[in-house]
């Protein structure tokens, strides 16, 4: 599967940023879609993940500032990011987990924070 991101650039801390993804290639039997985030010199760690299902999991830093949504019949995730803080600044990936566990990754995307 190929995953193409879109969105991210530089904001001011409290500001606002919509990633969005879409899903190309072999799709099925991706069961999840979400975002990973690796800022320098950190791990790579989970940000938003969303199910078939609409199911969601967010990590506790992110919970109440940003929303992931999914349309499965486009094969697109997006992730709306609210009061953005410096500390979210990262390389921003959209990623799709396979029932298997196989993950595939998008290109990745920067977000800036900074004033």
């Amino acid at each position: 599967v190929q995953l193409q991101a879109s969105g991210g650039g530089l904001v001011q801390p409290g500001g606002s940023l919509r990633l969005s993804c879409a899903a190309s290639g072999s799709i099925f039997r991706i069961n999840a879609m979400g975002w990973y985030r690796q800022a320098p010199g950190k791990q790579r760690e989970s940000v938003a993940i969303i199910s078939s299902s609409g199911r969601t999991n967010y990590a506790d830093s992110v919970k109440g500032r940003f929303t992931i949504a999914r349309d499965n019949a486009k094969n697109t995730v997006s992730l709306q990011m609210n009061s953005l803080k410096p500390e979210d600044a990262a390389v921003y990936y959209c990623a799709a987990i396979r029932v298997s566990g196989e993950v595939s990754w998008g290109q990745g995307t920067q977000v800036t924070v900074s004033s």
